[in-house]
């Protein structure tokens, strides 16, 4: 494989778990602290369950990524939907740590890594499709975190994406945007020499 394209995805992907990572501290930086650990019904989970239940995931995925199992024997996976005996502060903590291992473990990894094999729960999986995995696990749970959060703010939500009915006025301020980057680029760029010979005035 391409070695380019192999550490195109890393940095890539690395990008990806840091801009969900944002997006959901962004989501609960606007929900109060009863809202943080308040369930919609007696099913649902609260942000603070998703939180410990991502940060435990990536704990137990990530230590030791490439020489043990996925599933760590210490893993208590049970614990992390319980969070009565929890305060937003250490349940903070444990995602922060969580997200650590995986970044660490992410930018460790070589590119002759990406050929090899991993086990989670005792099952094969390439190192390429572990990453995945995580990726979209870490995602979907990250949806539900904006969601309740959006659900809580109703009319104060601030935005993360592109506001409702907004969406043509967004693109015309990205291309004006792009346009005064593309001349301020331009100013910048050195004319080609002449490849012409000088007049000699003969």
């Amino acid at each position: 494989m391409n070695e380019q394209i192999i550490q195109n995805y890393l940095s890539e992907t690395i990008e990806s778990f840091r801009s969900y990572k944002k997006l959901a501290e962004k989501a609960m930086a606007q929900v109060t602290g009863e809202e943080f650990f308040r369930a919609i019904d007696a099913e649902a989970n609260s942000i603070a369950v998703i939180v410990k239940h991502i940060a435990g995931n990536l704990h137990s995925r990530w230590t030791d990524f490439l020489t043990t199992d996925g599933e760590k024997p210490d893993r208590n996976r049970d614990s992390e939907f319980i969070a009565e005996s929890d305060t937003r502060e250490s349940v903070l903590e444990f995602w922060e740590a969580g997200w650590k291992i995986l970044f660490d473990s992410l930018e460790s990894l070589k590119i002759e890594d990406l050929g090899k094999t991993v086990k989670i729960r005792g099952e094969d999986y390439t190192v390429v499709k572990a990453i995945n995995r995580s990726l979209a696990h870490a995602a979907s749970h990250i949806g539900q975190i904006m969601f309740l959060a959006k659900h809580f703010r109703v009319a104060d939500w601030k935005t993360l994406s592109i506001p409702k009915n907004k969406s043509a006025e967004f693109n015309l301020d990205l291309a004006e945007k792009q346009k005064v980057e593309t001349e301020k680029l331009s100013r910048f760029e050195v004319p080609p020499e002449s490849s012409g010979q000088a007049n000699s005035g003969e």
